[in-house]
């Protein structure tokens, strides 16, 4: 071999050396990398309850296979991690071992949808081959680092749905390459730094749901490529900057729920790319810049609730692509352009609430597409248009308090598509039997307040899905047709205040739905009828101002659900009768003005009367002491009767006038003077000095004795009753409950003994159902009733049963169970409620026949009868009170699917002035994220497991991913097909429309600030 050959062969195995060594410290850096995340891994406080991170091996015997079969990670060619995306993996854990030395080629990151706390490290910024970096939707805390400046490469910045607080740092100007920067819903302060004008790639910018304030920055004009702006729901002051008009590509502009002042700047005319420009709920003044007309691709203008001022511009007609246009809540006069005919595809119009006149052109329904048209609380005159239904598609029609007059058009008597309509508070006239047609889909009109005449058409009934139906303050005449009797589905049905004649009949008894039934100021008469007892959701009655006679019915006990009653000014007879002190939910009884006979019966038991009347009748003998138990009661009038006696010491008879007690002859008063009423006989005056020795006897000797008495025969009864116990075997030890004593039961007594044999002493085969707090079992009592009986476990705390006692005790309303009685002794503690057929929603829902069976219908329902329950709850009691524990499981539904809330375990009344801190309770899944971390309870946590519960019913299962999908991607579309359970078939439009609304509001809930939720208070006035 010559010299040359041994040099090559030589240079040849030098080379294969140091490619082996070469790839041997590839290979141990790569692996050092993977060593490097199993040790950040080992840091999870879950780390085994992730199924997806199970391909990440425990042990030390790691290859190269890492960069294929490892969930979530991927590398370069040369072995190296580059990818890590860990998004909706379950962890738990922080970033402060995060190996950021060990990874120094990531370009993606994406760790959203976890449970990763604590701050986020500013080593982030060390890693500046990042180009994707998503933390969004975790609990991160603390300031957004400055260090995240030095990512050059950074193209997508994603920190959403955190509780990071601190302002924007400055150093985001750096990201020169970045094209969207999305950090909504956190609790970012401070003014939006103006270096964001330095981002010239950006396309995307989304900071709304945060806590910002000052002015808008002018430089955000610089942004030549921005495409989507949205900074709503912020405390944004100032003035809209003219350099917006630069932004020559933006299409979407969201600067709503601000708290933006001035004018509404002319140069956005010029940003001729925008399809949605939204500035509602700020404090814009001045008028409509005419200049908007310039924005031809403009489908959305959200101007409502500001100060704006002047005229509507007619340019905005120029706008053809028009979709939504809604300017009301505002001060505009004027006007409505007649140029609003060029809106061929407008869908909804809102113009309501301002100072608007003038007729209503014609051409404002041209467009085949309306769906919308709420023109209410204007000045507008003169006749509807003949086209205000052209399209056919109307759907919601709102004309209230406005000053028009003349005949309802044909186009709305034909208008098929109707579902909500409002005429109320104007000057429409015609027969009111001919004015309006046959309507498959309404399900609420309102005429009252006009001068209609004529009869009621008995067509009404043939509007299947009418709700609600009223009338009210007109000139109808003649009798109430039958046909209304066989409407069933109706809600509320309100006549007053016309001239109405004859008899109501039994029929009424058919109106099983009712809940408000407003008959007075009418000439109706005869007797009340006895069917009225059928009517057990009635919460509002009204027969007042007509011509009743004979008794009141005795029948009308059979209304628990009722809270306002008025039978004044009729001709009722007899006495008050007995039934009325079972409507334990009354706050407002009037019975004045009619010739009721005999004594006030006791009455203690409307613990909720707030008010009663029953002046001018016939009533005597004395005020029963019981008044005294009436804590609630805030007025009376009992004037011009036959009454006699002391007053009773409570609030409602010291505060009463003398005018609403005068006309009695033996009535008497301690606050004589001011009342007009003698004085009642006081002990201090009657008695004279020769009887103080009487007096100390009586209140000083005989309080003794008769406490020495009570000891004696409290001392030989518990000496009794210990031989006698000792005397028993310890299988037949019973408390006195268990003897017989009656249990505390609002509708009549209920043994002890009956319920455990009802039950089998709690067998299994009984049972019903299983909660958090006990066992539920199906009881049926000897007189036929069936009730639910709950047997706490024996882990619950004696707190837990009196929060749910005091509750519903507490709660008197239709979509919340009923608590009948309870017990609480050693052997058992059990709670006895009204037993509701189908079980728990979550029970219908898993069930594919029992899931079916709950149409699109029966689940709007549902959702509506929960947040009625939980609006009165929160907004219409004295002292709020938060369930808690909002959950499908939670909701009970009867034989028509009326949902009822339950399970008052761990309910809490919110005091005033306090800060209501609460221990973690609740459901995981519906737990609202600040009970979990600022251990906080306000009513708000109500309305984020409600979101929730809304999604569920939707979807037909627990929404899972959904929640934080649909609460992170603002202005998301979904197609209803892909949330909704595939087991119903598609429904039909209207129902559609409903399904999307509740969607909508479900988003509002689930928002990570609970000061950005809506109210129940809100929700519910959006569901009537």
């Amino acid at each position: 071999m010559g010299f040359v050959e041994k040099n090559a062969y030589a240079l040849h195995f030098i080379f294969i050396i140091t490619i082996i060594l070469g790839s041997s410290i590839a290979v141990s850096a790569t692996i050092s990398e993977a060593n490097a995340l199993l040790k950040w891994k080992s840091t999870f406080t879950n780390q085994t309850s992730s199924s997806k991170l199970s391909s990440w091996p425990n042990n030390t015997n790691i290859n190269k296979s890492f960069c294929t079969r490892w969930h979530g990670v991927s590398c370069d060619q040369q072995g190296s991690i580059i990818r890590l995306n860990l998004s909706d993996t379950s962890i738990e854990g922080t970033f402060q071992d995060f190996p950021f030395s060990s990874l120094p080629n990531l370009a993606y990151v994406d760790l959203s949808m976890n449970r990763f706390s604590g701050t986020i490290p500013p080593q982030f910024g060390n890693l500046t081959k990042l180009i994707y970096f998503d933390l969004s939707l975790n609990q991160l805390t603390g300031e957004i680092p400055p260090e995240l400046g030095k990512l050059r490469n950074l193209e997508t910045l994603h920190l959403v749905t955190n509780q990071l607080t601190g302002s924007i740092p400055s150093e985001i100007g750096l990201l020169t390459s970045v094209r969207e920067i999305s950090l909504f819903e956190n609790i970012l302060s401070g003014p939006i730094p103006s270096s964001i004008g330095n981002l010239s790639n950006l396309v995307n910018l989304y900071l709304y749901t945060n806590s910002l304030s000052g002015p808008l920055p002018s430089e955000i004009g610089n942004l030549a490529n921005l495409v989507e702006l949205c900074l709503d729901r912020n405390s944004m002051t100032g003035h809209i900057p003219t350099s917006f008009r630069k932004l020559k590509k933006l299409t979407l502009l969201n600067l709503f729920e601000n708290k933006l002042s001035g004018e509404i700047p002319p140069e956005i005319g010029d940003m001729t790319s925008l399809d949605t420009l939204a500035l509602h709920t700020n404090n814009l003044t001045g008028s409509i810049p005419p200049s908007l007309g310039n924005l031809k691709n403009l489908t959305i203008l959200h101007l409502y609730l500001n100060n704006l001022t002047g005229p509507i511009p007619p340019e905005l007609g120029n706008i053809e692509s028009m979709e939504d246009l809604e300017l009301s809540q505002n001060k505009l006069t004027g006007s409505v352009p007649d140029s609003f005919g060029n809106f061929t595809k407008l869908q909804s119009l809102f113009l309501r609430e301002n100072m608007l006149s003038g007729s209503i052109p014609s051409g404002v329904a041209n467009s085949s597409e309306l769906m919308v048209l709420q023109l209410d609380t204007n000045k507008f005159t003169g006749f509807l248009p003949e086209t205000i239904c052209k399209g056919g598609k109307l759907q919601n029609l709102t004309l209230d308090d406005n000053h028009l007059e003349g005949p309802i058009p044909k186009s709305v008597r034909d208008c098929k598509s109707l579902m909500r309509a409002r005429f109320t508070g104007n000057g429409f006239t015609g027969d009111i039997s001919e004015a309006f047609g046959v309507y498959p889909h309404l399900d609420f009109i309102d005429l009252s307040h006009n001068k209609f005449h004529g009869q009621i058409s008995g067509n009404w009934e043939r509007s299947p899905k009418l709700l609600y139906l009223i009338m009210s303050n007109n000139n109808i005449t003649g009798p109430i047709p039958p046909q209304i009797w066989r409407m069933t589905q109706l809600g509320e049905l309100d006549l007053s205040t016309n001239k109405l004649t004859g008899e109501l009949p039994e029929a009424i008894g058919n109106l099983t739905a009712l809940t408000r039934l407003k008959l007075n100021g009418n000439q109706l008469s005869g007797r009340i009828p006895e069917r009225i007892r059928l009517l057990t959701k009635l919460e509002y009655f009204d027969l007042s101002s007509n011509r009743f006679s004979s008794n009141i019915p005795q029948t009308l006990n059979s209304l628990p659900n009722l809270h306002y009653m008025n039978l004044s000014r009729n001709k009722l007879e007899e006495l008050i009768p007995m039934g009325l002190t079972k409507l334990i939910q009354l706050s407002n009884l009037d019975l004045s003005h009619n010739h009721l006979t005999g004594e006030i019966p006791p009455l203690s038991s409307l613990e909720s009367l707030e008010m009663l009347d029953l002046s001018h009748n016939n009533l005597s003998g004395q005020i029963l002491p019981s008044f005294t138990d009436m804590k609630a009661l805030r007025y009376i009038d009992i004037s011009y009767n036959n009454l006699e006696g002391p007053l009773p010491h409570i609030p409602a008879f010291g505060n009463a006038t003398a005018d609403e007690l005068k006309g009695n002859r033996g009535l008497c008063s301690d606050n004589a003077t001011k009342q007009r009423l003698k004085p009642c006989p006081i002990t201090s005056a009657a008695i004279k000095k020769p009887k103080k020795k009487l007096v100390v006897w009586i209140f000083v000797v005989v309080p003794i004795v008769g406490a020495l008495v009570i000891l004696s025969v409290c001392a030989g009864a518990f000496t009794y009753y210990y031989h006698l116990k000792k005397r028993k075997p310890r299988t037949e030890d019973k408390s006195d409950s268990e003897n017989g004593e009656s249990l505390s039961i609002i509708f009549g007594k209920v043994k002890y003994q009956e319920i455990i044999k009802s039950t089998r002493d709690f067998d299994p085969r009984y049972l019903i159902g299983t909660g958090g707090y006990g066992k539920v079992y199906k009881a049926k009592l000897s007189l036929g009733t069936t009730v639910a009986v709950k047997k706490l476990h024996e882990t619950v705390k004696h707190q837990e049963l009196l929060n749910e006692v005091r509750a519903l005790t507490e709660i008197r309303h239709r979509n919340v169970v009923k608590l009948l009685g309870f017990c609480s002794i050693r052997r058992h503690t059990f709670l006895i409620y009204e037993y509701m057929e189908k079980g728990s929603l979550r029970k219908a829902l898993s069930n594919d026949d029992q899931a079916q069976r709950l149409d699109w219908v029966k689940r709007i329902k549902i959702v509506k009868g929960v947040a009625y329950a939980l609006s009165y709850m929160h907004h219409d009691r004295p002292t709020p009170i938060v369930h808690r524990d909002i959950n499908t499981g939670n909701i009970l539904l009867g034989d028509d699917y009326e949902a009822k809330i339950s399970d008052f375990g761990t309910a809490k009344l919110l005091k005033k002035d306090s800060s209501n801190w609460s221990a973690v309770a609740g459901t995981y899944g519906y737990i609202a994220p600040e009970l979990a971390y600022a251990m906080r309870v306000t009513e708000k946590c109500d309305v984020y497991s409600f979101g929730v519960l809304m999604l569920e019913v939707i979807k037909g299962k627990h929404p899972g991913d959904l929640v934080s999908t649909l609460a992170s991607s603002p202005g998301t579309t979904l197609s209803l097909r892909s949330i909704s359970d595939e087991r119903l078939c598609m429904p039909e439009a209207e129902i559609r429309d409903e399904l999307f609304k509740m969607v909508k509001v479900a988003v509002l809930c689930l928002q990570a600030n609970p000061q950005l939720r809506p109210t129940m208070m809100t929700i519910a006035a959006q569901f009537y």
